[in-house]
């Protein structure tokens, strides 16, 4: 009985991972994983987390739902990782209350917009190797951003050469539009569909005359032996 009320009286909720260091200040609790190595976010940060720091560490994905337990947090800091690859999913669960997400410093080429639009956060992603598209363009132009870092947002490689190196925001500024690409491979895209279904109705309208024509003729022709029939018959 001691051992089950033991268990009871753990708060299980605000276990610190092995790796990490954890403080509380004012009722809120910080974890910080801050250069530990890290290659992956740990799975047991505690339930009652409001600051996290992973900065510095070798992580490189962040998988759907990776925080989805973790509903009071406020601050996010995965700077300085190496960060590749981030799923639609990753930030669900926190995304009503996160107040700060540092992407920085990563090598992040690309990012599914879902996973950023649907954040209240101010988010910073300075210093990765940018592929500058249209869903950067929407980011850029919809997510909450930290101005101090907007000008880090650097074209690693773009549509074209001469946005390389350039400042994403600076590009868009002198009238650049990147999704300017993709609204005309829609269009397109639609033209040759379209002229392919009135090609197909204009070959079955000049079936369908061909057909009826043919059984016209045939059926005139039927017309004109009879009555050459009935004289032979006579």
């Amino acid at each position: 009985q001691a051992f089950f009320c033991l268990l009871l009286c753990i708060p299980w909720g605000s276990s610190c991972p092995r790796s990490c260091q954890c403080t509380e200040r004012a009722g809120a609790k910080a974890v910080l994983c801050s250069s530990r190595h890290l290659q992956e976010i740990p799975e047991d940060i505690p339930r009652d987390a409001v600051l996290l720091k992973l900065d510095a560490n070798s992580i490189t994905r962040i998988p759907s739902n990776a925080f989805r337990h973790l509903s009071r947090l406020q601050e996010i800091d995965l700077s300085g990782n190496a960060i590749e690859n981030i799923d639609r999913a990753a930030f669900t669960g926190v995304a009503a209350g996160l107040r700060s997400l540092d992407l920085s410093g990563n090598r992040i080429r690309s990012i599914p917009k879902e996973a950023l639009l649907a954040l209240n956060a101010r988010l910073r992603l300075a210093n990765n190797p940018w592929h500058c598209e249209c869903a950067l363009q929407e980011v850029l132009g919809e997510a909450r951003l930290d101005p101090d870092s907007v000008q880090g947002i650097t074209c690693h490689t773009a549509p074209r050469q001469e946005y390389v190196g350039k400042p994403l925001l600076q590009v868009l500024d002198a009238g650049a539009n990147l999704c300017g690409a993709r609204q005309r491979s829609t269009d397109v895209a639609v033209f040759v569909t379209m002229f392919g279904w009135f090609a197909m109705v204009i070959a079955y309208i000049v079936c369908y005359v061909r057909h009826n024509r043919e059984d016209s003729c045939r059926h005139s022709d039927s017309l004109r032996a009879r009555p050459s029939a009935q004289g032979h018959a006579e």
